[in-house]
């Protein structure tokens, strides 16, 4: 795809791929107009004002997408009319995306899990709400710049049905529904690009083929498809052991990518990729480690660019700060920006691991290419010597051991020194030289609803925990495995010292049953610990 930028102008009507390709990349002002409550501050984010989409627009985004929740917003049936105080407040954010010169999605959000999901048992009623609420958007939008685009519904979803069939049929019964409302309501609605989802905005072959014969029964070269992508579930919420972005997530990744590809692109469908992240997001942005996640969205922003696929990050106030307006993780949003153009190399990891006592060693990292070259490692502005400080043999880079004790200097727990790995393209990539000695974990008593075991980290962090039984069976939530959800069922905190167990643990633990604990941390090291609940209350020991 062109590196150069999109026209600021949109493309000729009817060429739905090219104005597609412009949108790229876009951002989404997630739980905001989407939030279920009072306002736009529901969940917490401050109002969107016009500075706020001025500085978005100036980290490089050429779309947004502005999901909008509307169940809270309009009167009663039968004309369920749209609060004029919200839908003009829409409207003027919309106004102000589309005068920065965006590309902008709007929708009917969080409406789908609220009430139309009950299309199996209300289809009347829902479908009446539903064109309703379209029939006052669409002539509310109608003589909007073609750059506003439509979309029918945000996830699609069904309670109570009967399956697969009848899911397909319903949504399919939206989408039309949706197309001919907007299409009849004059203006610019006539030509207007509108995206339409699978269901549950999957990329399952089947609901894929769905979602073709839809487009295939419409005709109209005026459509976009869209799904979304918050990679392979383990790794996307740290569950399963899915610590490491490994040849299985990226193996999903490029699967669902492909399904996508040759069922829309090669027929000349654009295709978006309205939201994409790691769902271990929503809780947390360490959820994931760092350098696992970097490597994921190096290959996400590649992969994408190769399938033509546009992009839509979703940021729900996790990422761009909407009152400072800077990235709350700089390192990431880099590494994404620098995926739109190009590629990145990486390493097996960001972390080298020191102990703080005995022999230093040589330690080395393997090198994912990428298809770049490696230029050298650098710290600060400083050029490491090839030879003396470092050696590549391939795609192995050793750190000698006299770099190593130069770099831990008094060997201070936690990183002493981050070197830059610099190739022929793309951003460096970070290599953090950290002192440690094994954790150190401690007898605690405590109750099912607040457990926490004291722990002393000394410079190593926690990558995930395992439970089971003396039996040998799976302890916990999610018993198919042993390895437990991070941050959902323990989580480390670091500068108060402990592991709290949580409550959504002891829940699905037997009573009076000892638990077997393993706890893995990113040095290699492993740490067994026991539990036993009785009733509320906890012990923990470490024997």
């Amino acid at each position: 795809p062109p590196t150069t930028p999109p026209p600021t102008t949109p493309p000729p009507a009817g060429n739905a791929m090219a104005a597609v390709a412009a949108m790229q990349p876009g951002w989404n002002l997630g739980n905001s107009f989407d939030a279920v409550g009072a306002d736009e501050t529901a969940w917490g984010n401050p109002r969107v004002t016009e500075a706020l989409l001025d500085n978005v627009r100036a980290q490089g985004f050429n779309s947004i997408r502005i999901p909008v929740t509307w169940s809270n917003h309009h009167g009663a049936a039968p004309n369920y009319t749209i609060d004029s105080a919200w839908l003009n407040r829409v409207r003027e954010v919309v106004g102000w995306a589309l005068a920065d010169g965006f590309y902008v999605v709007l929708n009917i959000h969080h409406d789908s899990w609220q009430w139309i999901n009950t299309m199996p048992t209300d289809r009347t009623g829902v479908l009446n709400r539903y064109n309703a609420l379209w029939t006052q958007i669409a002539a509310a939008f109608k003589d909007s710049s073609p750059k506003l685009t439509f979309e029918s519904v945000n996830e699609p979803q069904f309670t109570g049905s009967s399956g697969d069939a009848q899911n397909a049929t319903l949504l399919n019964e939206l989408n039309t529904s949706f197309h001919r409302i907007v299409r009849q309501s004059g203006g610019n609605n006539a030509t207007r690009l509108l995206v339409l989802p699978t269901l549950h905005t999957s990329a399952e072959q089947a609901r894929v083929d769905e979602l073709v014969s839809t487009f295939n029964t419409l005709n109209d070269p005026n459509l976009i498809a869209t799904v979304h992508f918050y990679g392979y579930w383990p790794f996307s919420v740290n569950v399963a052991g899915g610590t490491k972005f490994d040849a299985t997530v990226q193996q999903d990744l490029t699967d669902q990518f492909d399904r996508v590809y040759n069922a829309f692109v090669t027929r000349n469908i654009p295709v978006i990729i309205g939201e994409y992240g790691l769902l271990g997001f929503d809780r947390h942005t360490g959820t994931i480690e760092q350098g696992e996640k970097l490597k994921f969205f190096e290959f996400l922003g590649h992969y994408a660019r190769s399938r033509k696929l546009t992009t839509q990050l979703w940021d729900n106030g996790q990422h761009f700060d909407r009152t400072s307006f800077v990235w709350k993780d700089p390192e990431l949003f880099a590494q994404i920006k620098s995926s739109w153009t190009t590629r990145s190399g990486t390493a097996s990891s960001d972390q080298v691991y020191v102990p703080r006592t005995g022999t230093i060693t040589a330690k080395s990292l393997t090198l994912n290419l990428n298809g770049t070259t490696f230029q050298g490692l650098r710290q600060g502005t400083t050029d490491l010597v090839n030879g003396t400080d470092y050696t590549v043999s391939g795609s192995t880079l050793t750190l000698t051991a006299s770099a190593l004790t130069r770099l831990v200097g008094s060997r201070a727990y936690g990183v002493n020194a981050n070197l830059q790995a610099r190739f022929s393209a793309g951003v460096p990539w970070r290599i953090s030289i950290i002192t440690y000695d094994p954790p150190v974990l401690s007898n605690a008593t405590g109750t099912t609803a607040a457990f926490t075991l004291p722990a002393q980290f000394r410079g190593d962090q926690l990558a995930t925990m395992e439970a089971k039984y003396a039996d040998g069976s799976n302890a916990g939530p999610h018993n198919w495995t042993s390895y437990k959800e991070f941050d959902v069922t323990f989580a480390p905190n670091y500068t108060g010292n402990t592991i709290a167990l949580k409550p959504e643990f002891f829940a699905e633990v037997n009573d009076g049953q000892r638990v077997t604990l393993t706890f893995h941390f990113w040095s290699g090291t492993k740490l067994t610990y026991y539990v036993t609940k009785s009733g509320s209350t906890v012990t923990g020991t470490v024997s």
